[in-house]
């Protein structure tokens, strides 16, 4: 769990990282929690407005925020906070997620994600765009007159720990958890996922590579990481139907830098957005609300 406290005109004043996430609460009701981490900001500031994204907002959560349907905008999601009165007094307001269905008829969903695009939209002044967010399940997200109008997920990073830690495929890799990346490896790994289909062959690859000696044994990790990545990128840009110009990547620093490799291969520039996005999207999605009184308001 990541918080923020956020003053009338949007600058951060302080922020919170605690071990409490929705899969770490052990049973403990929300509400004590809420109240034990975030205490001291309301003894402070006992008015502020308060607004929670993510899957603490999920059939999972909380408090269930149920999904905006493509396209939405950020009044779209403001007209569809969910708000719970909190055992502090406090009025939590849960955003909701969205929801889309492909061409195939299959709904995909984000939750958090349209947060983190509507924060970078906010910051450099933009209304259309592809934005990537790469992690546990990807995101591709396509804007368009500051609407979230499609978007594509993929598994790429749930498939990697799978494989690296419960396959035939780890079983050639270090045991301690993946070293400094080896750039070489994870290139050759792109390249190897350039063919439609050929995933399913190229993965036994890593297998074989390593033992025929082609690779070490550090290499593999980021091998497999490259062929994942590879074939998300080759998915993703065979969908959009014609190649981007420029994508914006929302992540840590070391994703960014596997996914910027690997559009540069493709000649696609890139820019990256840091995790301060968050803030930026529920600050613009406050004020799409009216719920920013003034520059004095947190």
């Amino acid at each position: 769990m990541r918080a923020a406290l956020v003053d009338g005109r949007g600058a951060i004043l302080d922020r919170l990282d605690a071990p409490q996430g929705i899969m770490a609460t052990q049973g403990r009701p929300y509400g004590q929690i809420f109240a034990e981490v975030f205490g001291p900001w309301l003894a402070l500031y006992p008015e502020a407005t308060a607004l929670a994204s993510g899957m603490i907002g999920s059939r999972q959560g909380w408090v269930e925020a149920p999904y905006a349907s493509c396209p939405a905008a950020f009044t779209d999601l403001a007209g569809a906070i969910v708000w719970h009165q909190v055992e502090t007094g406090t009025a939590l307001g849960f955003v909701p997620g969205i929801s889309h269905v492909d061409q195939a008829g299959v709904p995909d969903v984000i939750r958090g994600e349209e947060i983190q695009v509507f924060g970078a939209l906010s910051a450099f002044s933009l209304v259309d765009g592809l934005f990537v967010l790469p992690g546990t399940h990807s995101k591709w997200i396509e804007v368009e007159g500051g609407r979230i109008v499609r978007f594509r997920t993929f598994m790429t990073g749930e498939v990697y720990a799978l494989l690296r830690r419960h396959s035939i495929l780890g079983r050639l890799m270090p045991e301690a958890e993946d070293g400094a990346a080896d750039p070489a490896a994870f290139a050759d790994g792109c390249v190897a996922a350039g063919g439609e289909g050929a995933l399913l062959h190229a993965l036994f690859g890593v297998r074989t590579l390593g033992l025929f000696g082609h690779m070490t044994v550090a290499q593999l990790p980021d091998y497999l990481s490259g062929l994942l990545i590879g074939e998300e990128v080759r998915a993703a840009l065979a969908a959009l139907g014609a190649r981007p110009r420029q994508v914006h990547l929302i992540c840590r620093s070391d994703l960014a830098e596997r996914y910027r490799l690997c559009l540069a291969a493709r000649d696609i520039d890139v820019s990256i957005c840091g995790d301060d996005v968050t803030y930026g999207g529920l600050f613009a999605l406050a004020k799409a609300g009216n719920l920013v009184e003034g520059e004095g308001r947190r």
